[in-house]
């Protein structure tokens, strides 16, 4: 692509993530946990981080430090509504128990029953398309009807909508996720009249004083805004890719998922060659999708 970074390469993680999964803001982590889990928990040093491309994992550490507790909560922001999470959850709660079971130099080909963390999926919704406060997705919801309870394996994923007037309960229980709710929603606001780097600006300039995310948001403004620029393109690449697929009669077919998939690939920093070596799609199919992201870019 050039001098041109497919949807601001820099900047490939999304503000949520970087607002709650950072060792310097452990005390809004553990407030969002508490908020999603009902818990109580007062000592930051209980999360411990990892992440898989753009998902935040978080084991809670037991007193001793060493261990990691019978709970692993997997989290996602979405800026648009993907039915689709249980599937990509499996996949990363996959990868995650793979290195769990590394980590801890664990045979699974063993006689020995191996006891692994508890699995907790959530993914927070941000976008502009109406959703319940809370959903419960799925994965035999992606099985034919017909057949869906005779699956052998199940995933549950809680979709919490996190936009600034939804979940009022949960907002209440952690300040910081309101405030995030509240920039989210007033730079959404102010970009009916204003570019994005305004919108920021005049977000920033509006927050209240005692938003305890403030001086962080302030401190790597240029950060946010080069975030907040990936996630408006995506979603201006997804509607250019669901208008074209309404033209040609396949908005939800195939090809639109491959493009879907392979434009946020491209958008989390692979080549067109990792891609086409890792999915098997073809180069021209791939090339095509870097083609329209240049255009938005």
């Amino acid at each position: 692509m050039g001098n041109s970074e497919s949807i601001n390469r820099k900047y490939k993680d999304r503000l949520f993530n970087y607002i709650f999964g950072r060792e310097e803001n452990r005390e809004w982590t553990l407030s969002l946990y508490n908020a999603v889990n009902g818990s109580n928990y007062t000592d930051p040093d209980l999360i411990e981080f990892n992440t898989l491309s753009d998902v935040l994992f978080m084991g809670m550490k037991n007193d001793t430090s060493f261990l990691v507790s019978d709970i692993m909560s997997v989290y996602e922001h979405q800026s648009s509504l993907n039915l689709n999470m249980p599937l990509r959850m499996l996949q990363y709660v996959g990868d995650l128990y793979s290195g769990y079971i590394a980590k801890n130099k664990l045979n699974k080909y063993g006689t020995g029953r191996i006891m692994l963390p508890i699995p907790k999926l959530v993914t927070f919704y941000n976008g502009e398309q109406d959703a319940e406060d809370e959903m419960v997705l799925k994965l035999s919801d992606s099985f034919a009807p017909e057949h869906k309870y005779k699956a052998d394996i199940e995933v549950k994923v809680r979709m919490i909508n996190v936009n600034y007037s939804s979940n009022k309960e949960l907002m209440k229980s952690c300040k910081p996720l309101a405030e995030y709710s509240w920039f989210v929603d007033t730079i959404r606001r102010n970009k009916t009249e204003h570019g994005l780097d305004v919108s920021v600006a005049k977000a920033l300039d509006q927050m209240p004083s005692d938003f305890v995310i403030k001086d962080f948001l302030v401190k790597h403004r240029q950060e946010v805004e080069g975030m907040l620029d990936t996630e408006y393109k995506e979603a201006e690449v997804m509607e250019l890719f669901k208008e074209d697929g309404r033209k040609e009669g396949i908005a939800q077919g195939i090809e639109l998922e491959k493009e879907q998939s392979i434009s946020m690939m491209l958008s989390r920093g692979k080549t067109p060659e990792e891609i086409v070596d890792f999915c098997g799609y073809p180069l021209e199919m791939v090339l095509k999708v870097q083609e329209e992201l240049e255009k938005v870019n």
